[in-house]
Formats: structure tokens, C-alpha cells, sequence
């Protein structure tokens, strides 16, 4: 794949159906999450900062992230909520892109904390995520299950 070829544009409400197909290649399992909500509530915010890498018109990749206002003692921060790159595409520097598209954009709006959150078992993303220079942060997530 030639990356210059690739498009990095804003997330619209049309790819919820790739990035749908890119979590379930990803997974290999059919998705329970609700993409096509999630995208056509993020596709609506003015201030939004998710964007699709697209090959030849065909959606490869995702990052949705969500700009939070005033929270745990942050007046402004950003935080990465879903990633993906359709399995065959790894490693060929897509989720880079699209990292730097985002990261660009919130230092414009000047956004200086950007947040994720990965499984301590997702070894492939823990390693992806500390390449892009996320470090443990003074904040521990932490769960609560219903009944």
C-alpha cells in the first residue's frame, strides 16, 4: 500500500458500517456496539476530532475521540475513545496518521491532556499507544458492574 495514496479526513455518519466491519475483522466476532449511534452523534459536533483513513474510497481506519469540558480537575482535555485499522493494514503506519491528524488538531484548539484507555492484556496497543508517546497517567480507571 502506498501511503501516499491514504486520505485522512473527518468521520462522517456514513462509516458506520465500515468501521462496524473494521472492529468485527479486528475482533472476529460480530460487533455488539452500536457504531452507527456513535458516529452519527459524533458526525454532528461542531468541535469534533475523529477522523477515517481512506484507500481508493474504501474506509482502513478509524480514530473517534471526544473533547471533554471541565472534568477531574481539567478544564479541557481530549480523550481517545475507539481505534481500528482493518487487520491487513496494520503496522503500515496508518493509526500514525490518524494520530497525528487528531493530535494536530487539539494542540490547535489548545488541548494539552490527551487520554486513552487500554486493556492491560492488549500488548499490540499498549506498545502502539507508547509510541505515540502515551506514558501511565496519574489517573486509575476504575469499574463498577451493575446487577
Amino acid at each position: 500500500m502506498a501511503l501516499q495514496d491514504l486520505i485522512i479526513r473527518r468521520l462522517e455518519a456514513r462509516d458506520a458500517d465500515d468501521i462496524s466491519r473494521i472492529q468485527e475483522a479486528i475482533t472476529k466476532e460480530p460487533s455488539t456496539t452500536d457504531y452507527h449511534r456513535i458516529v452519527e452523534q459524533e458526525a454532528k459536533k461542531e468541535d469534533r476530532v475523529s477522523f477515517v483513513a481512506e484507500l481508493d474510497g474504501m474506509v482502513i481506519g478509524y480514530m473517534i475521540t471526544y473533547i471533554i469540558y471541565g472534568g477531574f480537575g481539567l478544564e479541557k482535555s481530549a480523550w481517545i475513545g475507539a481505534f481500528g485499522v482493518e487487520p491487513k493494514h496494520m503496522g503500515s503506519g496508518i493509526g500514525k496518521r490518524l494520530a497525528k491528524e487528531i493530535f494536530d488538531v487539539i494542540t490547535e484548539r489548545g488541548i494539552k491532556n490527551i487520554f486513552t484507555s487500554v486493556r492491560w492484556d492488549s500488548t499490540d496497543l499498549l506498545s502502539f499507544f507508547k509510541l505515540l508517546g502515551f506514558d501511565r497517567c496519574e489517573f486509575i480507571n476504575l469499574k463498577k458492574i451493575m446487577d
